[in-house]
């Protein structure tokens, strides 16, 4: 199944998947490997699990109520950073759930963990692989990432972030040293 038609078929079936109302909310969507998603490996390729963390995070904008801001707004949602970690390949056919959370939020950026378990085969029940991700709701008018509060207030939750997990700790510590890399590389570049 082409992706197109995978967020055809998210967009569809948005209405009949229950509601996202809170932070410890688990947004659930499961797939099967299709051809279309291997590499030369025959297992699913690297870049696919980015793609269909897209689509979970997508699906968690749309059950939150989020996505109806989003779009009245002309906001844009942007990814960050992306670390993902894999543990079990993807093979043909596989069955597979998409499990996407809020991990932590602070000012105008959150982090969301994605994990991809395994629902066939042997392994069943495993992670095949955990990613962390990291990313805001962009305003072009206003030239700016919108502050979480505002988001929230949108949506009707009044919460604070859960607390910092060691993970979420170290994903941001590094991602900030990616940042602060970055910006010598093109410094010194150029």
């Amino acid at each position: 199944m082409n992706l197109w038609f995978r967020l055809l078929w998210l967009a569809l079936t948005a209405a009949w998947r229950p509601a996202i109302g809170t932070e410890t909310d688990v947004g659930r969507l499961e797939f099967r490997v299709v051809p279309s998603d291997l590499d030369l490996s025959l297992h699913m390729n690297n870049g696919r699990y980015l793609t269909i963390m897209d689509l979970g995070r997508l699906d968690y904008l749309a059950r939150t109520g989020l996505w109806r801001a989003v779009r009245r707004h002309r906001w844009t949602p942007i990814a960050s950073a992306i670390s993902i970690r894999y543990r079990r390949e993807l093979r043909p056919f596989d069955r597979y759930r998409l499990e996407t959370r809020l991990v932590y939020w602070a000012e105008a950026s959150v982090v969301m963990e994605q994990v991809f378990v395994l629902l066939t085969g042997p392994h069943k029940g495993q992670v095949a692989a955990r990613a962390m991700f990291k990313g805001g709701i962009y305003s072009r008018g206003e030239r700016s990432f919108i502050d979480i509060a505002r988001l929230m207030a949108e949506i009707g939750v009044r919460a604070s972030s859960p607390a910092m997990s060691p993970e979420v700790e170290a994903f941001l510590k590094a991602d900030g040293a990616l940042k602060i890399g970055a910006a010598q590389y093109t410094l010194s570049d150029g």
